[in-house]
């Protein structure tokens, strides 16, 4: 059942994940095999990074809820969800304290990096749950959303470090190590011409 759970969360997830992978996909259509389009720009490829981080920033906490749903493990879904919200409104709440310049210089809010934060909170979350199994793909994904930012000039290195500074930290507070029920009650029922007795015994 948890099992049927988990895959009812992961798309969910998704499917409330797709209205925001939409408002950040280019508008741009593809470019043609014309002439004209030959000259390729280095601007294009950096949408095109730019692009695909944010989608894997967006589908990082989604499966990171899907694999603790998939286990059956409602309380690490509350701290993934707990270490999330407070690394990414940490983010979020800093640069617009800080109003450090981008690379690119379209705003004053670059550090630090909310997208990473995204990132790298359920990464880190996969890691302290369930072991470096999980973490380190998980972490491999994170930073290429971190190479992103700073490849699309959203972000300088530092605000991407200080995301997952972040995220590290709030993790250490919030998530435990998954401890799997292990639990084994078994009953017996023993009858004698002097009556019937019931037994209990619970093996953890």
């Amino acid at each position: 059942m948890g099992r049927v759970w988990g895959l009812l969360l992961l798309c969910s997830g998704i499917v409330a994940a797709a209205p925001a992978a939409a408002q950040i996909l280019p508008q741009a259509s593809l470019p043609t095999l014309s002439a004209a389009s030959a000259p390729a720009t280095g601007k294009s490829h950096h949408d095109t990074i730019e692009t695909a981080g944010q989608i894997v920033a967006i589908a990082l906490p989604v499966v990171a809820g899907g694999i603790s749903a998939w286990k059956d493990d409602w309380t690490g879904v509350g701290q993934l969800v707990l270490s999330t919200g407070a690394t990414v409104g940490t983010a979020f709440l800093l640069k617009h304290v800080v109003h450090e310049q981008r690379p690119d210089h379209s705003d004053d809010q670059s550090f630090p990096s909310d997208t990473a934060a995204l990132a790298y909170a359920p990464a880190d979350y996969l890691w302290r749950r369930y072991g470096w199994q999980y973490g380190v793909p998980a972490y491999a994904a994170a930073s290429f959303v971190g190479y992103s930012r700073v490849e699309s000039k959203q972000h300088h290195w530092w605000d991407v470090a200080a995301s997952g500074v972040m995220a590290f930290g709030y993790n250490w507070l919030i998530t435990s190590r998954y401890q799997p029920w292990r639990g084994n009650l078994r009953t017996g029922l023993l009858a004698t011409p002097d009556g019937a007795y019931v037994s209990a015994r619970y093996e953890f």
